[in-house]
């Protein structure tokens, strides 16, 4: 039997927090922050967001690993940062999250227009994120009663390793029933899961301004000069394009005209 390339999207998978709920991913930073700072160690929006994509256990790690933590850390307990401490760390992060996640779960302006156009398209919903199953139930919960029903959503640790390798969107394909991966996109706002897009052979849309990478509330982004709000588009541009998306908007709003461009692209014999 001959293989026939795709000429059409037949999926989209989407990350939750910076895509579809919580402009800015605000949730996550904000309960790493605490949870450092609950340890004497407190760290930056900056350090937290450097690794925002991993599973959460994964990032608090890295957080831990970075050099000016390393010695905050030595300097605070004595003695560098071990298995125990990431434990108490994470312990402490799931407790902050599950409070934060209740105040950051509002649906992104567009969402649910995107979602309806991609479905009238003939796409499925994939989903992903770094969040346990655990914390993403009350996100997903409120999504779902505002009208949000992804047909598929994978969490970290329900494969292994997470972003930025491929396995969260493979497993996503496989529940959807999709292949070749040249026929689905990945919608991400963080390096990491651009790049898992990428491993995964997939296109990959970056979420610009109300992902990761520009990282503030819409209220705000809305509050910035519109000299500083181009500065902040570009440098987060510029990131996620060196991740390896192949293209890029600013919110999930602006993706319908996306899909028609990679359709039309997948038409004329091109892969990602």
């Amino acid at each position: 039997m001959a293989f026939t390339p795709p000429d059409r999207l037949a999926a989209v998978i989407f990350d939750w927090a910076g895509v579809t709920v919580d402009f800015g991913s605000r949730a996550p930073v904000l309960a790493m922050l605490a949870a450092f700072e609950e340890q004497g160690v407190p760290v930056t929006e900056r350090e937290v967001r450097a690794h925002m994509g991993k599973a959460k256990r994964e990032h608090l790690s890295a957080i831990l690993e970075l050099p000016r933590v390393r010695d905050a850390w030595e300097g605070r307990h004595g003695k560098p940062a071990e298995a125990a401490d990431l434990d108490r760390i994470y312990e402490g992060f799931l407790h902050l999250q599950e409070d934060c996640i209740t105040s950051h779960s509002d649906l992104i302006d567009g969402c649910l227009e995107t979602v309806a156009a991609c479905r009238s398209a003939g796409m499925q919903i994939g989903s992903s994120t770094g969040y346990t199953p655990a914390l993403l139930r009350p996100v997903a919960e409120r999504a779902a009663a505002l009208g949000y029903r992804p047909d598929a959503t994978v969490c970290a640790g329900d494969v292994s390793p997470g972003r930025p390798e491929p396995w969260l969107c493979f497993e996503n394909a496989r529940l959807l029933g999709v292949f070749p991966m040249s026929s689905v996109v990945k919608v991400d706002d963080t390096p990491a899961g651009v790049t898992a897009g990428r491993n995964a052979g997939a296109w990959v849309v970056g979420v610009v301004v109300s992902g990761n990478e520009v990282g503030l509330s819409l209220e705000q982004w809305h509050a910035l000069s519109d000299a500083d709000q181009l500065d902040r588009r570009s440098a987060a541009s510029e990131r996620l394009q060196t991740a390896g998306a192949h293209l890029l908007i600013d919110t999930i709003a602006d993706l319908p005209g996306v899909i028609t461009e990679i359709n039309s692209r997948l038409g004329r014999g091109e892969t990602p």
